[in-house]
Order: C-alpha cells, then sequence, then structure tokens
C-alpha cells in the first residue's frame, strides 16, 4: 500500500520526501492541471519500466515529461527551435506538450525517437518539480483504458498497491488532455487534440495572435 501525503503549506517538506522516493526508483503519483499523474526518475530506466507495467502501457507509446524552467528544458532536448520559442511563450505554463529531439541522456525506453514535455500550468505541481530539482514523467495515473483520476483516493483505489507514494493535492479540474504537437519537421503536426486548439496554435506560429499569458518558464 502506498504512502498518502496531503499538500497543504509545507509543499517543500512533501517535495524533499518525493525526491527521495524517486531518486531510489520509486512512483509516485501527484496532481497536474488536468489529471492526476505518475512520476518517476526520468534517468532511472528501471523505475521508468515500472511505469508501463503499472499502466499496462505498451512499449512503443513514450512517455510525456513534465520541467519547470528552461534550463531543466535545455538538459534535455537537442535543439529548441523558433517555432518552440513562439508555443512556448504563449502556451507555457500550460496544457500544451511540444515534441522535442532528444538528448542522449534520456533512456531509449523513455523517448522512441522523440521526447513529449510540457511546463505544467498547475503552479503546485511547478513548485514541486522544481522542488525536486528535475523534470519528472507525467503519463496519467491510471492503467490503460481506464479513466483518468481527479483525485488522489481514486489513484489510491485503482493503483495505490503499485505506487510508493501518492501526493494528494486536492481535486485536479480533469476535463481535454494537453495538446500535443510535433514541431521536429518543417511544418507543425497535431498529433494529439486537447485543451488548446489546433486553430490557436496555428494562428499564435503565423503571428496573428498575442500570448495567451505572461512566459513563467525561466
Amino acid at each position: 500500500m502506498s504512502q498518502i501525503l496531503k499538500v497543504e503549506s509545507n509543499i517543500k517538506a512533501v517535495s524533499s520526501h518525493a525526491r527521495k522516493v524517486l531518486l531510489h526508483g520509486g512512483v509516485i503519483a501527484f496532481p497536474t492541471d488536468t489529471f492526476y499523474g505518475l512520476g518517476v526518475d526520468p534517468f532511472n530506466q528501471g523505475a521508468v519500466d515500472r511505469i508501463f507495467k503499472i499502466k499496462g502501457r505498451k512499449k512503443n507509446k513514450p512517455l510525456f515529461l513534465l520541467v519547470s524552467s528552461r534550463e531543466q528544458l535545455e538538459t534535455l532536448v537537442k535543439d529548441i527551435t523558433p517555432a518552440h520559442y513562439t508555443l512556448m511563450k504563449g502556451f507555457w505554463p500550460g496544457p500544451l506538450t511540444l515534441l522535442f529531439e532528444p538528448r542522449s541522456v534520456i533512456p531509449k525506453n523513455l523517448s522512441a525517437g522523440r521526447i513529449g514535455i510540457r511546463q505544467p500550468g498547475n503552479s503546485m505541481t511547478r513548485g514541486l518539480i522544481e522542488s525536486i530539482g528535475q523534470p519528472i514523467t507525467a503519463p496519467s495515473a491510471n492503467t490503460e483504458g481506464e479513466a483518468p483520476p481527479t483525485t488522489a483516493k481514486q489513484v489510491d483505489e485503482s493503483l495505490g498497491k503499485s505506487l510508493d507514494l501518492i501526493i494528494d493535492g486536492g481535486t485536479c479540474p480533469g476535463g481535454e488532455p494537453s495538446t500535443l504537437v510535433d514541431l521536429t519537421e518543417s511544418t507543425a503536426q497535431l498529433i494529439r487534440p486537447g485543451a488548446i486548439p489546433f486553430k490557436n496554435i496555428e494562428l499564435a506560429l503565423s503571428g496573428n495572435t498575442k500570448p495567451n499569458h505572461p512566459e513563467v518558464l525561466g
């Protein structure tokens, strides 16, 4: 049975414990700006394999990563193109996942040739990642085919016996998943529809819209 920690006022204490769990190859569940996600140390291939087993996920479906800063992003990817910067400025932090070419530090079982990364809109989640001091994985905390959970209780009922720690940050809003866009080719490609309409992304890339909010990625 996994341990459940409520996030109240002391996010640093929770993050410190979560970091210890992750560095020992553990799997945590935590709230994001959509659903609860599963986090492991992305540089630990064994921990990454645990997520695939827990979710019953096919190995050809790569996992996404969450970052809290541009410095974290730069350690993970080979190139950040002008198109990447445009969409990061316009839609990060928020529900937009962008595909990049990964650096060699990313395990093969994580990326499948490309790596999806986003900066979450949930400020508590960003604070958690920043306190942990490194990016973490973020597939939804459910087995394949089940509805993604919006509460820590739902995570515990479904996957509690397989996890090392559940961080209870309250109820997530749910809704649409993050929009997934590939910018590794000459033109932007919509891979998965989501919370941000693709037409808004196309307008941003054409220079016809202003950013949704001030840029947070540092």
